[in-house]
Parts: structure tokens; C-alpha cells; sequence
């Protein structure tokens, strides 16, 4: 990939698309990101597909633990899956390892690293099914609707009693693909977390945090870094995580 762009500028025609896609394609467009609040994440995916998000959200107390971490820690827990879209539609691509160069995680990057897969009954939720389908009715109209090869993660940070846990580890960074979807699924007894993008000369273009279980940052990854300050226990005598889902599109 090329060198980050140091300001942001349009890089495609967006096609149309009906809202509430067009304006969170329109902010990405523009701005290379966008901020979308839960309220709007739920008018997005439809109330039918949210009707189980409890049993959706739930899938997170199954993760492993992330055994790659450079650094040594043990806060970070995790499921993956790749799936392939085209105009046939999505298939679930066999089990395979998460691999990023150093050039992209200067920490973890490197090796090829193996997770525990993305449940089967995970990946049929109809949440799933239906924030896999919105990201791709947005990329499509950023990207003119080419075939992609999709990765999923689960995430689970956690924070300890003296320890705080890191949701990005690597700092600001860049993923090596095209876009990001990153979706809150929950946070418990975890304050700080605050979501930052940059620019490629580093200046800062945007800052939130994702509180309410949908909101969601999505990410032109070409054109910008992005980065998520530690979290840390509100009451160290307690459990305290952070839940989210993460979606990467990279053309195929």
C-alpha cells in the first residue's frame, strides 16, 4: 500500500445509496471517518435482527486468550473468521491465521497468528449477519462494489486491578486495508477508551468514545490511523472489560 496522505480529501464518487447508508458513506467519504451513535447503528440494522442482541452480545464470554501479545499481556481475548463477498454473495473461507507485516503492527505484526474460529452460531446470528451486510452496502458504494476479502475479530479487552488494558496496543496505527467497521458491543465496570484519528502527518481529525453498545467508528484505512487510549477498572475490585466487533475489508 502507499505512504498515508498527510490531509484528508474525497478519494471516490460515493454511489448512491438509500439513508441512513448514504450519510455515514457521505462522513466517510469527506472525512475518511465517521461516528455513528447506537440510535442510529439500531436504524441501520433493523430492529428484527437486534432481537436477540443479548444472545449476540453474550458469544464474548466464550473468547481465548490473545497469546501473541509482544508485550507480554494477557488483556486481550478473541475470535476470527474470513469471509469473501462477491455478487455471489458471502462465503465463510476455511479457517486460516490473522496475518499483519511489521509495517502495520510494528508489535504483533510479522507472524502468522492463529485464533480460536468465530463460532458457527455466531457467524448465523442475524445481528451478525446484519452488520456484515451494512458494512458492505457502505464500502460498496465507496468502492464501486468490487469483491472483498472480509476479516472478523472479537475482541475482549480487560482491565485489571493495577493493570490497565490496551485495545490498541500497536498506538496509532493502521490496519493495511481498505476500511474498518468498529462496533461496541458492551463495556462493564471500564472507563477512558477514547477513539482518536489522524491524519498521516499524525494531526488529529477526530475524537469519541464509544460508550452505548452499537456505537461505531468506521475507518477509511487508506487515508487515515486511528487508535484507542487504555481502559481502565472503575472498581479494581470488580471485573471490568470492553466488547467489540471488528470488521475489515480489504478489495480481493
Amino acid at each position: 500500500m502507499s505512504d498515508q496522505p498527510n490531509a484528508i480529501a474525497p478519494r471516490h464518487e460515493i454511489a448512491p445509496i438509500a439513508a441512513p447508508f448514504g450519510a455515514i458513506a457521505a462522513d466517510l467519504g469527506r472525512d475518511g471517518f465517521a461516528f455513528s451513535p447506537a440510535l442510529a447503528m439500531r436504524d441501520l440494522l433493523g430492529a428484527g435482527a437486534l432481537a436477540d442482541w443479548q444472545g449476540f452480545a453474550d458469544s464474548w464470554g466464550d473468547l481465548g486468550i490473545d497469546r501473541y501479545m509482544a508485550d507480554g499481556g494477557r488483556y486481550r481475548r478473541r475470535r476470527f473468521a474470513v469471509f469473501a463477498a462477491d455478487t455471489g454473495g458471502w462465503q465463510r473461507k476455511a479457517h486460516q491465521p490473522h496475518y499483519q507485516s511489521r509495517d502495520y503492527n510494528p508489535l504483533n505484526g510479522g507472524i502468522a497468528r492463529w485464533f480460536d474460529p468465530i463460532t458457527e452460531a455466531t457467524a448465523a446470528h442475524p445481528a451478525f449477519v446484519a452488520i456484515l451486510d451494512a458494512a458492505r452496502t457502505i464500502f460498496d458504494a465507496l468502492a464501486h462494489r468490487p469483491d472483498w476479502h472480509v476479516e472478523v475479530h472479537q475482541f475482549r479487552i480487560e482491565a485489571g486491578a493495577d493493570a490497565p488494558g490496551q485495545p490498541s496496543p500497536e498506538g496509532m496505527h493502521r490496519d493495511g486495508v481498505d476500511y474498518v467497521l468498529v462496533l461496541l458491543v458492551g463495556r462493564h465496570n471500564v472507563a477512558s477508551g477514547v477513539t482518536s484519528i489522524h491524519a498521516g502527518d499524525r494531526s488529529e481529525r477526530g475524537r469519541f468514545t464509544l460508550t452505548e453498545p452499537l456505537d461505531a467508528a468506521w475507518v477509511d484505512d487508506w487515508r487515515v490511523l486511528h487508535g484507542v487510549t487504555p481502559i481502565v477498572a472503575v472498581d479494581a475490585r470488580a471485573p471490568a472489560h470492553r466488547d467489540v466487533l471488528v470488521v475489515t475489508f480489504r478489495r480481493a
